[in-house]
C-alpha cells in the first residue's frame, strides 16, 4: 500500500469527507469515486485511497468492485471512534450526540470509579489528585484549554485505575466528549467550582478505598456536566432578550 507523502493533507481530506458524511451532506447510498475525490480536493490518488481506507475502517463507507465507494447508513458506523464523535459534535447532530455520550458516561464512569476504589495504585491516585489540583488552578484563571487538559488526564486516569482494559479503552471517547464540550462552548467561561470539588471527592474516595462514595460522586459529576451542557445549548438556541427590553 502506498502511504501518502503528506499526512496533514490526508487528515484534511479525511476530516472533510467524514464531516460531510456524518452531517448527511453525503447520504447513505451516495457513491463516491476516487477520481472525483482527487479532483474536488486537489490531491493525489494515494491521499484519496488512504482517506477512503480509514473511512471504511470506521464503517462510514464500503468499497465495491464496479460500483465504487458507497456511503453507509449510520447503523454501520463505529460510533465509538473518537473522530466520528468529533465530526458529529461539530455538526447539527450535536445535541443528540451529547445526549448519547452523557448516557454512555453515566453507565461506565461511576462503575469505573467504584472499581478504581478497589484497584487503583498509589501512582494512579496521585495522578488523579494532581489533575484535580491543576483543574482548580486553571478553573480559577479561566484557562479553558489548560483546564480541559487536566480534566482529560483525570478521567483517563480514572478509567485506567479501574483495572478493566475495556473501560480503559473508552478513554478516547471520554476525551472527545470533554473536548467537544469546551470547543463548542458548552461549558461556562469559568468552570463550576462545585464540579471541581466533586472531582476531588472522587479522587479522595478512590484513595481511601470507598467504592460507594467514589461511584456516587462520579455519578454527580456526570449529572452536573449534562445539565450544564443542556443549559448552555438552550441559551445558544434561545439567547436572552434582556438587551432588547421587555416584549
Amino acid at each position: 500500500m502506498t502511504v501518502p507523502k503528506d499526512p496533514g493533507l490526508h487528515s484534511s481530506v479525511l476530516d472533510r469527507l467524514g464531516a460531510r458524511i456524518v452531517a448527511g451532506e453525503l447520504p447513505a447510498g451516495h457513491v463516491l469515486t476516487l477520481d472525483r475525490i482527487d479532483q474536488e480536493y486537489a490531491v493525489s490518488r494515494s491521499v484519496s485511497r488512504e482517506a477512503i481506507r480509514v473511512l471504511e475502517s470506521m464503517g462510514l463507507v464500503e468499497t465495491r468492485r464496479r460500483v465504487g465507494v458507497t456511503v453507509l447508513a449510520r447503523t454501520h458506523w463505529n460510533v465509538f471512534d473518537p473522530r466520528v464523535i468529533r465530526w458529529r459534535l461539530a455538526g447539527e447532530d450535536r445535541a443528540n450526540q451529547l445526549l448519547s455520550l452523557s448516557e454512555l458516561r453515566s453507565g461506565i464512569e461511576p462503575s469505573a470509579a467504584a472499581l478504581a476504589a478497589r484497584r487503583a495504585t498509589p501512582q494512579q491516585c496521585g495522578e488523579m489528585t494532581g489533575a484535580v489540583m491543576q483543574m482548580a488552578v486553571h478553573g480559577k484563571s479561566g484557562d479553558l484549554e489548560a483546564y480541559l487538559a487536566a480534566d482529560t488526564v483525570f478521567h483517563q486516569a480514572l478509567l485506567a485505575a479501574s483495572g478493566n482494559e475495556m473501560l480503559q479503552a473508552l478513554g478516547g471517547v471520554v476525551a472527545e466528549v470533554l473536548a467537544g464540550r469546551t470547543h463548542h462552548h458548552l461549558m461556562p467561561a469559568r468552570p463550576n467550582p462545585a464540579a471541581i470539588r466533586l472531582h476531588a471527592d472522587v479522587a479522595q474516595a478512590i484513595q481511601s478505598g470507598d467504592a460507594e462514595a467514589a461511584e456516587e460522586a462520579m455519578r454527580e459529576i456526570i449529572r452536573e456536566a449534562a445539565q450544564a451542557m443542556l443549559d448552555q445549548h438552550l441559551d445558544d438556541e434561545h439567547p436572552s432578550q434582556d438587551a432588547a427590553g421587555d416584549a
